[in-house]
């Protein structure tokens, strides 16, 4: 490529197009290497076709989400072969679980870093570029940001998310995330609270959403004193007026000093998301989930008669190993009992590495997709019922979009973006990022519809 200025050169004209994939925490990773490429003078295209480089921040959860981001990877590939990309570099939870397999497997990749070496990825795009393959993956993912790496918010600006650990210590026998990123790591909250001063002092962000592998397990590697109870009081004092919406709580580590806080504080939003992912106590032992049914509907009535007016959102797995009819039954049955406001089933993966992989009495496929449909037509059913009661009430909206002939796509607190329905708004002259009140005039499975009985606030 010539002399070290004319490399210097050259990589501060390349265009680079970075695709994240999975959850909001990946895209919080995104994130931080989009405002690292900025600062070393990379520009960054969301046409693949005009960049010079594709970065694929992948995720390697569950075997759906290996597959799309091999797909991603493949197309990218085929993108190069014709010479409309010249360099690949993939990055996240499936490169940390598969580094060599990928680099060996896809010649067109040309490097590989995990979910603790990201952000190193700026600074050796030269040596990239010059064409050497790299490997850059550390097997124990230490990483933790300290707010200082700066962000590229890639949500809308009213809302946006907020990081507050890395990795996980809790072992569910299903799971294989302590391995890709790492075991739990708190970040200090100074750090968290100077990132969340920043992000409310643009004037746009309407919304935090407070994020982790186990938000309830928040401080627990960082000493007695501090705990996400005491974090949250101080989030949503400096957040001031925008809504603080907290996502990924653990069952086990739900304490009722947390419920006080969901309860009391204004603006932490009355919406609590707790994954039971079962409630039979045998299958609750084998996955490891640390907690019993028991105590899991003991929590719940709790949540429920100390915070009015909760949304409860939860996820459940169907077809774990060894899950018999009457299991699934108590499941459902259970559903039933709860009326769980907001829902998300999923179907048993079988992920090597993990300890359940390795259980007897692995479900077949077509049971476990029968069990999925049956816990979804229940929800459907129920979430339809729940909407219909809401007609009358007036709800705050935040509106996320205009959803044409008068109408605008928005959430009441009861839906975090994403995974939730919404409250579809009529009215006129709107914008995204209004909250607005709405008389909620209708009700569909699983969204609302409302007519705008005030100005944005």
């Amino acid at each position: 490529m010539g002399s070290p200025g004319k490399i210097e050169q050259a990589l501060e004209m390349s265009k680079i197009y970075l695709l994240s994939l999975g959850c909001p925490r990946n895209m919080n990773d995104s994130e931080l290497l989009l405002s690292m490429l900025e600062k070393e003078g990379f520009s960054v295209t969301d046409d693949p076709v005009s960049a010079d480089a594709a970065i694929v921040n992948t995720c390697g959860f569950v075997e759906d989400a290996k597959r799309e981001s091999i797909d991603v990877i493949l197309r990218l590939a085929e993108l190069k072969k014709k010479g409309d990309i010249e360099r690949i570099v993939v990055t996240g939870c499936l490169s940390q679980r598969y580094p060599s397999e990928l680099m060996d497997q896809i010649g067109e990749i040309d490097a590989v870093f995990g979910t603790s070496d990201f952000l190193k990825i700026p600074s050796m795009l030269g040596l990239v570029f010059s064409g050497k393959r790299i490997k850059e993956v550390n097997p124990e993912p230490d990483f933790l940001d300290d707010g200082t790496t700066g962000r590229k918010i890639l949500t809308p600006p009213h809302y946006t998310y907020v990081k507050i650990q890395e990795g996980c210590s809790n072992r569910c026998s299903y799971c294989v995330i302590p391995a890709l990123k790492g075991r739990r790591r708190s970040r200090t909250p100074s750090s968290i609270i100077t990132e969340v001063r920043r992000l409310v002092s643009s004037g746009e962000v309407r919304e935090l959403i407070l994020i982790g592998q186990d938000t309830t397990s928040y401080g627990m590697d960082l000493g007695r004193e501090v705990r996400l109870p005491a974090l949250l009081r101080e989030v949503c004092a400096a957040a001031g007026n925008t809504w603080v919406r907290l996502l990924y709580t653990h069952p086990a580590h739900f304490t009722d000093e947390l419920t006080e806080v969901v309860s009391e504080t204004p603006n932490l939003l009355k919406y609590i998301d707790l994954p039971v992912q079962h409630i039979n106590d045998r299958i609750l032992r084998e996955m490891n989930r640390s907690v019993s049914g028991g105590e899991a509907r003991s929590l719940i009535n709790g949540i429920r008669r100390r915070i009015k007016g909760v949304a409860l959102r939860t996820s459940v797995i169907v077809g774990f190993p060894g899950e018999t009819e009457k299991e699934f039954s108590e499941l459902l049955d259970f559903l039933k009992e709860v009326r769980f406001e907001r829902l998300g089933a999923f179907v048993y993966s079988r992920e090597e590495g993990s300890a359940a992989a390795d259980m007897p009495g692995q479900v077949p496929d077509a049971l476990k997709k029968e069990r999925f449909d049956r816990v979804m037509t229940l929800q459907r059913d129920i979430s339809a019922e729940n909407n219909a009661s809401l007609i009358g009430n007036e709800l705050d909206v935040l509106i996320d979009e205009p959803a044409g002939e008068g109408r605008y796509a928005g959430r009441s607190y009861m839906d975090a973006p994403e995974v939730d329905g919404g409250v579809f708004v009529l009215g006129e002259g709107l914008s995204a990022g209004d909250l607005v009140k709405a008389r909620i005039t209708g009700a569909m499975e699983y969204d609302l519809v409302g007519e705008l009985t005030d100005e944005p606030a």
